[in-house]
């Protein structure tokens, strides 16, 4: 194999990786935005990740990633039932609030409880009703496994995403056909 010395026909030299570079490389990916919200003695948690993917139907398992800096997973990982709430094109302020590190991270926001101490947000695409299953360390971070018991989904809504460092909805408008599913 040769080597990568352009992309799309522009010459570009591959660099030594840092953490900015990763970090705008990144930002060209998109994903979508999910709050991890549950109430813990009556007092509700909760935070973003922009790090969420399916892993598994069987047994259904999905993942998300959190730094080990937060604050906020402490408690949330002590939790019998977490809620994922895939958020809603319309849900960029919900967005905002859950992922501030000051004053009430849910002003404005409709909590929706679930089983043990799952909480989700009103007017998600998808709703996910889980438990942690498993914690693998990776660098800064902990790939967090999630077991997956309950969901609900809204098909008709369009998912927030977040790209290039900014919240985005997508268009709704599919220039490429649906994959069919055997």
């Amino acid at each position: 194999m040769g080597e990568l010395t352009s992309i799309h026909g522009a010459a570009t030299a591959l660099s030594a990786v840092d953490g900015a570079d990763l970090r705008r490389t990144f930002a060209n990916f998109p994903s979508g935005v999910v709050a991890v919200c549950a109430r813990i003695g009556g007092t509700p948690y909760g935070l973003v990740a922009s790090t969420f993917v399916p892993v598994s139907l069987d047994p259904p398992l999905v993942s998300i990633c959190i730094q080990y800096t937060s604050e906020t997973w402490p408690r949330l990982e002590q939790a019998s039932r977490l809620g994922l709430s895939l958020l809603d094109s319309e849900q960029e302020p919900a967005a905002r609030g859950l992922s501030s590190r000051r004053g009430d991270r849910f002003r404005n926001v409709e909590l929706h409880t679930g089983n043990g101490n799952a909480a989700f947000v009103g007017g998600a695409t998808a709703w996910l009703e889980t438990s942690v299953h498993e914690q693998v360390p990776a660098g800064d971070h902990a790939v967090v496994l999630l077991r997956v018991h309950r969901v609900s989904v809204r098909p008709e809504s369009e998912p927030l995403v977040f790209h290039r460092s900014g919240f985005r909805a997508l268009d709704g408008k599919s220039t490429v056909g649906q994959l069919n599913s055997a």
